[in-house]
């Protein structure tokens, strides 16, 4: 498991085990998000079985599938509302963490400087500068400079 802090309160990273979601709770995490559609994963995996293993810690579980290459608005909605709802630190995943730093730039267009929401998932090795265009229309969209 690897842990990537993009804030004190989000975190992201590549696919994790029911076996690490422990370590999730001890670092402090309240909240898991499941940006991997089961499709894409091997059954022992799958949203069922990591919310079982989640909720049986006390963590809550939120699923919100991302296909790769075909995020929506609505997985962008759904992932601001369980961070919004989240009474701590949250923690999400994929297969590489980097669906979860896109849904999480998108989610913050418009509260963060478009050069933050590139650069800081950048230090981890996220490229989202391609994004650019769409974090800036989606902040003068919500009335905030990108």
């Amino acid at each position: 498991m690897d842990i990537r802090p993009l804030t004190p309160g989000y975190a992201v990273s590549p696919q994790i085990e029911p076996s690490d979601l422990p370590a999730i709770k001890a670092a402090g995490y309240v909240m898991v998000i499941d940006n991997r559609p089961d499709g894409e994963i091997p059954p022992h995996l799958h949203t069922a079985e990591m919310r079982r293993a989640a909720e049986a810690l006390g963590l809550t579980f939120v699923a919100n599938p991302v296909i790769g290459g075909a995020l929506t608005m609505e997985n962008v909605t759904a992932q601001a509302q369980a961070m919004a709802a989240a009474t701590g630190p949250v923690f999400a995943y994929c297969a590489s963490g980097n669906r979860c730093s896109v849904v999480w730039a998108l989610t913050q267009a418009g509260s963060r400087p478009a050069d933050e929401l590139i650069g800081v998932p950048a230090r981890f090795g996220y490229n989202l500068e391609p994004l650019r265009g769409q974090i800036e229309a989606l902040a003068a969209q919500r009335g905030a400079a990108g």
